[in-house]
């Protein structure tokens, strides 16, 4: 039997923001940006989620709700700071951590018993320890699979331990919504609440091979999932096991609509940067690159191209999105939106012409030692010149470059 511990800080982005000013505890506190611009919540404070915010909520419409609330742009560094700090703590209490975004966590705590001691107190240790280390709260759930220890930190939020026995496990599940299960988004759920299915025991109820015929594969990780087990996407590998994304892609929304063709095209080289940089942390090489383009009465039009030489090299990629964006631009329009998305991954490509190829090894050694800079100093710190007149804020979100227990192996 395998015991997980599932370790979620709480309200992360929030508490963070606290500790560099101490006049926002127990406060209501929007982070994301202003209340006055496109884009959505990063995170809400507990005090302002009575109020109905929540995470990916249109700004506007968080101070809709909540007028009084204090609005923070965010500071994505200080956040990485804290994730790795956050990492450095779990990796006292074992060696198999894996970093689920950078304000969660599974740990394998299995044999770790004549270390740390049994799971509660083992639990409790890393939840003070935690505390000590960073100052801030988390929630810890522990279970026999990972599943029901993502669940399980989410019913201990805030601040809390919980453990779910072995043998139990159904019926812990068994009364909760079946939203609560990872992976059933509002789609799914509006789909089996149309079929009578509310909550885990009456999904739990149905046959595997019902569920496949209605959901298909997606329908047996149901299955399993109502059981408690680990089963579909990312809980289908073992913790430490990196199978990489099977895209990377980042997108802007302007703050007011531009048919700047300067301005969009200096977004589209930083957007490139923020790609390849997600490129280089995962040892990937891209042949497709994909534009999106968003016009102002939400008309979207998608663009790919394909090259014979995987890249990772933010010029590289800016040059083939150019190319994308000038040959599909209905010049004079105003965008509202951009985008690029990176997929097909190669080993490598063919051999490019001498002059090309040292251009390019020359590129790969420069980004490397931007990537530091950047890790070091926020992703904004260093910039191709393409892209300056394009800067904008970092976003905040869970999944950025740089997090804690993955190397670049450009």
């Amino acid at each position: 039997m395998r015991t997980y511990f599932h370790v979620d800080m709480d309200a992360f982005f929030v508490s963070v923001e606290e500790l560099y000013e101490p006049s926002l505890v127990g406060k209501p506190v929007v982070v994301g940006g202003r209340p006055d611009e496109r884009g959505v919540v990063s995170a809400a404070s507990y005090a302002a989620r009575k109020f109905g915010v929540h995470s990916a909520m249109p700004l506007r419409t968080a101070y809709k709700l909540c007028p009084q609330a204090i609005f923070v742009d965010g500071h994505p560094e200080r956040y990485r700071e804290y994730s790795h700090k956050v990492f450095d703590v779990l990796r006292e209490f074992s060696p198999l951590v894996e970093m689920a975004s950078i304000d969660e966590a599974y740990l394998d705590m299995t044999g770790t018993e004549r270390l740390h001691g049994p799971p509660l107190r083992a639990a409790h240790l890393l939840h003070g320890r935690m505390k000590q280390a960073t100052g801030l709260n988390c929630s810890v759930g522990i279970a026999s699979s990972r599943l029901v220890a993502k669940i399980s930190s989410d019913q201990a939020k805030p601040n809390g331990v919980l453990w779910v026995v072995p043998g139990s496990e159904a019926a812990f599940l068994a009364p909760l919504d079946v939203r609560k299960v990872p992976g059933v988004g509002k789609v799914t759920e509006a789909n089996l609440n149309a079929r009578g299915i509310r909550k885990v025991e009456d999904l739990a109820r149905l046959d595997e091979g019902f569920l496949e015929q209605k959901f298909g594969k997606w329908g047996l990780a149901l299955a399993g999932k109502a059981r408690g087990l680990d089963a579909g996407g990312w809980f289908d590998g073992e913790i430490g096991e990196d199978e990489g994304p099977k895209s990377i892609s980042h997108e802007h929304t302007f703050s007011r609509d531009t048919a700047d063709a300067g301005q969009i095209e200096a977004t589209l080289a930083r957007l490139c940067e923020m790609v390849g940089r997600r490129l280089r942390e995962h040892g990937l090489h891209a042949r497709t690159v994909q534009l999106k383009l968003r016009y102002s009465d939400f008309s979207t039009i998608t663009r790919a191209h394909s090259v014979e030489r995987g890249t990772q090299v933010d010029t590289e990629l800016f040059e083939e999105a150019r190319e994308l964006f000038r040959r599909n631009w209905k010049a004079g329009r105003a965008v509202r939106l951009i985008g690029v998305h990176a997929s097909s991954w190669v080993e490598g490509g063919e051999q490019m012409d001498l002059l090309n190829e040292a251009r390019h090894e020359k590129w790969e050694q420069a980004l490397a030692a931007v990537d530091r800079l950047r890790t070091r100093f926020g992703e904004s710190a260093v910039s191709l010149a393409a892209g300056m007149k394009g800067k904008f804020r970092e976003r905040t979100h869970e999944n950025p470059a740089g997090l804690p227990g993955k190397k670049d192996r450009s």
